[in-house]
């Protein structure tokens, strides 16, 4: 539903335009200008290169417009091929610029490449804060010999170490751009960051950050799928939950369930928990229940404007980071694409902007630790990173090879900056990336030794519908790669839940059993009943949570880390079912059971257009918008206010029509929304008699109904 004032103006951006400040016809330079002016020098670098195609008169390329254009090229050109970078407008248009783009960057300093950042803000003097001593070793050392060095077999880790804290974001962004994927893993397998007083980050430690999501924020959901992560002896990074509703009161409610299952077991010292609210709700569920929460979550992004999106300006998460004195700080996620997809690449590609939230992160962790000195304890700061590849869709990448590359670059900038980082590696629906090829790409990413993976029952999400790894993916990939479990976890699941061998590592009887798990559970809380009657409680208590859609897995097929083939079954039905949903379009059938509506198009020329170019499902088209236009025009010349319509019902396909069409879905809902707002809230609103039916439309596109995301309700 969406708010409509009686004096309501339509908002509608130009299609197209790009940051940087130049349209198509505006661009100085070819898109392949950098095959056009390589000159074959092979010592010519960036700004050398720049500043003589450009004619600038002076080496800074942040001095003309088309000298800027041409760094955004350059660093952009040097990327592996991603959607995004295209959509920017920096992507390189063929190999061989490519290959000049990386030679360019190779020749340069990092002390040149330092003093000319772009886009600077709050956030990038964070990411430039380093370690003098450190930096004066680099300073006059070329990209290229940084990343000889880093990927030298006679330089370890602890000489890595010692340079780490003098490179800035932006160094760390370019050193990334010339390394191939065997570079990468090469890199992952090298540079280790453990967190402080565990083996999470620690060579040969691979863990698990439990997801235990629920369509409604049911408290049975949420709880089970922690018991379920148990029993595979999965779950030693965090407990965190996504929540449906942000609430400060309702998020209360997740948090007290987190913390009732780690109290429980008196695992939480070892274990914490996150409720994936905003970083503002969860200081005042804090405030207002003292030590109901562990973890604090906050996305973070690439730039000033960015965090704004989030409602973050960089001084409030400064602040916030530093009350966080205890043993656990901060949750961060990141990932390539947030900030062009928000609106604010200004012309910088990915990689530029996602090393600038890892230097935040850092930043972060520094203030971390200064509020546990401040509070007198040992400056140890628990700084959870977690990069999520692939959740927000083919607009930023498309394919398998693009996810593996973008889990390599990002577990190699986080290390880089001396963090402890995690993945979720993820896909959403309408990327060409199916189930199997999860395992496909995790089979390349894990050389490459990142601290941690999601763990959910099965690999798809039941709230946020998108794929991401398995509790049994972990079984799997612990017994490929011989990645351990963080010590003291293993001994509780060894010791304790007797799920596993502590001695040889292998599953017992009850491996892959949450009833057993809550036998366990409530022997701890001093249940005397008798094995059976808590068995039964378990088995009980466990088939509504399946039948409300949300899976447990319960033992396994053939291998302990092969699906239940039932389960299995059912999930790629599902997976198989969304796929082809996905490209279901209203019937005409459909729409004409639609009461009163006014239909709207976006500016999507058909379905495949908004599902590769979701941009496109955000904006109204140019016949849409006269439509609502002569609308407003009727309102502002109503004289009646009792009868002035404020509210409008505004129906979208979305990603799945199928959805909408649903007998007994929407036309139930419409009358008795109708009913509930003539009668209850009559006082308050006045709804207008037309529904609005947009055809491919994404939630933003009511901004442009609007004009802005302010006057929505």
């Amino acid at each position: 539903m969406e708010r409509m004032s009686s004096n309501l103006s339509i908002c509608i951006p130009l299609h197209g335009a790009e940051e940087n400040g130049l349209s198509e016809s505006e661009r100085a330079f070819p898109v392949n200008v950098l095959e056009v002016e390589f000159n074959n020098n092979d010592k010519e670098d960036m700004f050398s290169f720049i500043q003589r195609v450009s004619k600038n008169s002076f080496r800074d390329p942040r001095s003309s417009a088309k000298a800027r254009e041409l760094y955004t090229k350059v660093l952009g050109n040097a990327n592996e091929y991603k959607q995004g970078d295209e959509t920017i407008g920096v992507a390189a248009p063929n190999e061989r610029c490519r290959t000049i783009a990386r030679k360019l960057i190779s020749n340069t300093r990092i002390g040149d490449l330092d003093s000319f950042p772009l886009n600077a803000d709050h956030l990038l003097d964070l990411c430039q804060e380093v370690n003098s001593a450190a930096r004066e070793q680099i300073n006059s050392w070329t990209i290229g010999e940084l990343r000889e060095f880093i990927l030298n077999d006679q330089v370890d880790e602890s000489e890595i170490h010692k340079i780490m804290p003098g490179l800035t974001s932006d160094v760390v962004a370019c050193v990334i751009k010339l390394m191939s994927n065997e570079d990468l893993v090469k890199l992952g397998s090298k540079i280790f960051n453990p967190l402080p007083g565990s083996r999470l980050g620690a060579k040969g430690y691979f863990g698990a950050r439990v997801q235990p999501n629920s369509p409604t924020d049911d408290p049975e959901d949420i709880f089970w799928q922690c018991l379920n992560a148990f029993s595979f002896a999965v779950g030693d990074v965090m407990l965190g939950t996504n929540p449906v509703s942000s609430d400060p009161e309702s998020v209360y409610a997740v948090e007290k369930i987190l913390k009732h299952v780690v109290e429980v077991f008196k695992i939480d010292n070892i274990l914490p928990f996150c409720v994936l609210a905003h970083i503002d709700v969860q200081a005042l569920v804090e405030k207002k229940h003292p030590g109901s929460t562990s973890l604090w979550f906050q996305s973070i992004a690439g730039s000033d404007t960015a965090n704004q999106t989030f409602d973050l300006p960089v001084q409030k998460m400064l602040d916030h980071a530093l009350t966080r004195s205890g043993k656990f700080g901060l949750y961060l996620e990141t990932g390539q694409g947030a900030d062009f997809t928000n609106g604010h690449s200004k012309g910088m590609d990915m990689i530029m902007h996602d090393a600038r939230k890892y230097g935040f992160a850092r930043a972060l962790r520094e203030r971390v630790a200064q509020a546990q000195e401040r509070a007198g304890r040992d400056r140890a700061a628990r700084i959870y990173i977690n990069d999520v590849a692939g959740f927000i869709g083919p607009e930023v990448f498309r394919s398998k090879e693009q996810l593996v590359r973008v889990c390599l670059e990002d577990i190699a900038m986080g290390k880089l900056h001396g963090l402890t980082i995690g993945l979720d590696v993820c896909a959403t629906l309408h990327m060409d990336i199916s189930l199997d090829d999860l395992d496909w790409a995790l089979d390349r990413i894990l050389p490459a030794n990142p601290s941690w993976a999601m763990a959910l029952p099965t690999k798809n999400d039941p709230m946020l519908s998108y794929l991401t790894t398995a509790f049994q993916d972990h079984v799997r990939l612990r017994e490929k790669f011989g990645y351990k479990v963080d010590d003291a976890m293993w001994e509780f699941f060894a010791n304790k839940l007797e799920v596993v061998n502590l001695a040889t590592g292998k599953p017992t009887e009850h491996f892959g059993n949450p009833a057993w798990v809550f036998l366990k559970f409530q022997r701890m809380k001093g249940d005397a009943r008798s094995d059976e009657a808590i068995l039964h409680e378990a088995h009980t208590r466990i088939a509504p949570v399946q039948a409300r859609g949300v899976p447990i897995a319960i033992g396994h097929g053939a291998k302990s880390y092969d699906l239940n083939p039932e389960l299995d079954t059912r999930i790629r039905h599902l997976y198989n079912d969304a796929k082809v949903t996905l490209w279901h379009e209203y019937s005409d059938e459909f729409l004409s059971t639609i009461p009163n509506a006014m239909f709207l198009r976006t500016q999507s020329k058909n379905r495949e257009d908004y599902v590769f170019h979701p941009e496109t499902g955000e904006l109204l088209s140019l016949e849409s918008t006269t439509k609502l236009d002569q609308e407003r025009l009727k309102m502002m010349a109503m004289e009646d206010d009792e009868t002035k319509p404020n509210l409008v019902v505004v129906i979208s396909d979305g990603l799945c029509a199928d959805a909408i069409m649903d007998q007994g879905h929407l036309a139930p809902f419409l009358s008795q929304f109708r009913q509930t707002v003539e009668t209850e809230m009559r006082h308050q609103f006045v709804l207008k008699k037309e529904n609005l039916v947009v055809k491919s439309g994404r939630v933003s596109f009511c901004y442009s109904i609007n004009g802005s995301a302010e006057t929505q309700n």
